[in-house]
């Protein structure tokens, strides 16, 4: 009774606006009643909660009470927690192939990690989905400072669901947000350590195709294309000696690699960054002016897709994200949702931008190293067929924490076939699984979700890979 009354007075301390809570029992375009616990809401952060994070959480299917506790956080910056749930690991997506016009339908998805785990996905940051700020100055946010705020989220959130402050918490993400979590754990263990209520038992973190570091990441691009032959031997071999192996800082006036780099970025054009064996969706561009990997320009231009009642025939998947853009901004769809009228003009599954966000964080190598002396496990996996964060470079950076290989590369299976390769690295103080989903993408989960869920479901029951 007496730590009950101490979280309450702890909501109370640090609420200032209430938190608000929807049960969602039926969803447009869903057939019949949920078979799963869906809930939404908003939590404030800051000094007067000027910042509304919205979130929906689904309970485990599986078992709440035994199951981890996961907060997810969408890459971008600036993409909603609602395109991971609904195209990526969540309890249902889009029929794209029933689409026949008006509001989209939705289907269940069998390999949802919300059969293994609670899940609670965030619109983050601030200004991202249908997350808010009642002042202007609370728009203004950064990678450190977002990092902060979605940890009070978590601390606000754990104290309005009392029933899952003795789960196991994992912080996951992928894309951008490899430099976000990182920096969320570190905050969660200082805050323990500084004995911050609630105590939260974090056992570690899970990142999939993660943005790390800004040189390492995007230097392996080159490598990995000629690797999966792409680029030709000449095209890469002159490429390394013109640009003495460094394609990020260019310089303009060493017309050799200028020219080297041309030729690689011609070969590129219309292949798809995310994914090198999907079809490119987006328009055809004229031969390149610049020598920048733009990954969002290749994404199709979703908004000319919503008022029409049928879809191309070239099935392309950026042609499935114009549905979530016509669905989330039905306003019958976000009074069930318990959106906040007014609060936002328009959703957005991914934002081009976020004009008031500063990416302060080129690296989140240090964090990663740090967090190695602290008992966590970590899980990093890739789609390895991407070219906007390649698992090359990924494999870089993880082997440049000097952490001991225990279990060297190898295959790991699934229903007898190969379903991509892992290789482990362990200390006395902490466990890092890597691994690889064989054919899958930038999102690993969206290309191969029974792969990804049996890959998640070991490692959260402590099993091998």
């Amino acid at each position: 009774m007496k730590s009950l009354c101490l979280s309450l007075c702890l909501v109370l301390v640090l609420s200032h606006i209430a938190a608000s809570q929807t049960i969602v029992e039926t969803l447009p375009g869903y057939p019949g009643k949920l078979p799963f616990k869906l809930e939404t809401g908003y939590i404030g952060v800051g000094d007067i909660d000027e910042v509304q994070f919205f979130y929906y959480f689904i309970e485990s299917e599986r078992d709440p009470a035994f199951d981890p506790l996961v907060l997810w956080n969408t890459g971008g910056p600036g993409c909603s927690g609602f395109s991971a749930m609904a195209f990526e690991i969540g309890p249902f997506t889009f029929d794209v192939d029933a689409y026949g016009g008006g509001l989209p339908s939705l289907k269940p998805n069998p390999n949802s990690w919300t059969k293994v785990a609670s899940m609670i996905f965030i619109d983050a940051p601030v200004g991202t989905g249908f997350s808010y700020s009642t002042t202007t100055e609370g728009f203004n946010t950064s990678d450190t400072k977002s990092a902060s705020q979605i940890y009070t989220f978590l601390r606000k959130w754990l104290l309005t669901h009392p029933k899952f402050l003795g789960s196991e918490v994992y912080i996951g993400g992928d894309s951008y947000s490899g430099l976000i979590v990182p920096i969320m754990v570190t905050n969660v263990l200082e805050g323990i350590q500084a004995g911050l209520e609630p105590h939260i038992d974090i056992q570690g973190y899970v990142l999939g195709n993660p943005v790390t570091d800004s040189y390492i990441d995007d230097n392996s691009r080159i490598p990995y294309v000629h690797r999966v032959s792409l680029i030709s031997d000449a095209y890469y071999e002159a490429a390394k000696l013109y640009c003495n192996g460094d394609y990020n800082n260019i310089d303009y006036n060493n017309t050799l690699c200028v020219t080297a780099l041309q030729n690689i970025k011609e070969c590129l054009l219309q292949i798809k960054l995310t994914q090198i064996l999907e079809p490119q969706c987006a328009f055809s561009s004229k031969k390149p002016q610049d020598l920048r990997w733009d990954v969002r320009s290749q994404e199709a231009n979703t908004v000319e897709f919503l008022n029409n009642n049928k879809l191309p025939e070239l099935r392309c998947r950026e042609y499935g994200y114009a549905l979530s853009y016509k669905y989330m901004n039905d306003k019958n769809v976000q009074k069930i949702l318990g959106v906040r009228n007014g609060t936002v003009e328009t959703w957005s599954r991914c934002l081009k931008s976020l004009p008031t966000y500063t990416e302060n964080i080129n690296s989140s190598v240090a964090y990663h190293k740090n967090l190695s002396t602290t008992g966590l496990r970590a899980l990093i996996y890739s789609g390895d067929h991407d070219i906007s964060v390649p698992y090359v470079g990924t494999l870089e950076w993880i082997r440049s924490l000097e952490i001991t290989v225990f279990d060297e590369w190898r295959p790991w299976y699934l229903d007898g076939q190969v379903a991509g390769y892992q290789v482990k690295f362990m200390n006395s103080h902490f466990r890092l699984t890597y691994v690889t989903l064989k054919g899958a993408g930038h999102t690993a989960p969206e290309f191969k979700p029974k792969q990804s869920q049996a890959m998640v479901d070991r490692f959260f029951a402590r099993y091998p890979i």
